[in-house]
């Protein structure tokens, strides 16, 4: 018998079940949740929220999701804010790097960014 003393028991996280786009002061709002739902980070699912306006993004927020706070915020704080100000077909070409000790919940954002701009590309922009 073999006991894997780092596997770590992920419970399901509450989906936000919110539509993919939708439209909030002006903005077309781009939800990641399904879009990149088979996409993990360290402890799993890092779904987002895009704000676009006039083809450029406002800002990107993260919804719920179960990464370590302490290198999550690490996200939030030197990550997320890479793309604001950026044209959408500009920051879908981007290259972002990854922030140093979290590597593997800011791949996931990246790659959370990456499919939420190009369905924005492909059904969101009006």
């Amino acid at each position: 018998m073999s006991c894997n003393l780092f596997a770590q028991e992920k419970a399901p996280l509450p989906k936000d079940d919110g539509p993919v786009i939708s439209k909030v002061d002006g903005m077309t709002v781009i939800n990641t949740s399904s879009l990149a739902d088979d996409v993990e980070g360290y402890a799993g699912p890092t779904p987002l929220k895009i704000f676009i306006k006039k083809d450029k993004i406002e800002k990107i927020e993260p919804l719920r999701n179960l990464e370590t706070p302490k290198y999550f915020a690490l996200i939030k704080r030197d990550l997320l804010g890479k793309w604001n100000g950026l044209a959408v077909k500009k920051a879908s070409q981007q290259q972002v790097d990854v922030i140093t000790g979290a590597t593997y919940s800011s791949e996931a954002v990246i790659e959370n960014v990456r499919r939420g701009l190009d369905y924005y590309t492909k059904k969101g922009k009006k």
